[in-house]
């Protein structure tokens, strides 16, 4: 393959690329704008609220996670700062993770053995 093909088959990939990445933004704008209509400005899991630079911090959760789902209505969002939807996202990463061991078929894991109130009701039944 000569240089010329290799140079344009770079070119053309940059541009699908570069189009693929304008077209996104474009929407994420779009439901973004959207969502700032018609909710208030507050993160809806800690309550804080946000006004002029700070306004970036707030964001558009998807509560279905599916990002193609923007309803008009905006019933598929949610308005979450940037620390409330990380947590929201990796709660969600932890709980798969221990679905994912549950069902994997392993045997619990031992405890160390220490049981602080295994004579209690012995004990409590003597004291009486």
């Amino acid at each position: 393959m000569s240089s010329n093909n290799t140079r344009i088959n770079i070119d053309s990939h940059s541009r699908i690329v570069a189009e693929a990445r304008h077209n996104r933004e474009q929407e994420e704008k779009t439901y973004r704008a959207r969502a700032l209509k018609i909710y208030p400005w507050i993160c809806g899991r800690c309550g804080r609220e946000f006004s002029g630079k700070k306004l970036r911090e707030l964001t558009v959760h998807h509560r279905d996670h599916n990002h193609d789902n923007n309803p008009p209505d905006g019933s598929n969002w949610e308005l979450l700062c940037i620390y409330c939807h990380d947590n929201e996202h990796s709660r969600d990463e932890v709980a798969d993770a221990y679905d994912g061991e549950a069902s994997s078929g392993r045997e619990p894991e031992q405890s160390s053995g220490y049981r602080p109130f295994a004579d209690l009701e012995n004990l409590l039944r003597n004291k009486k």
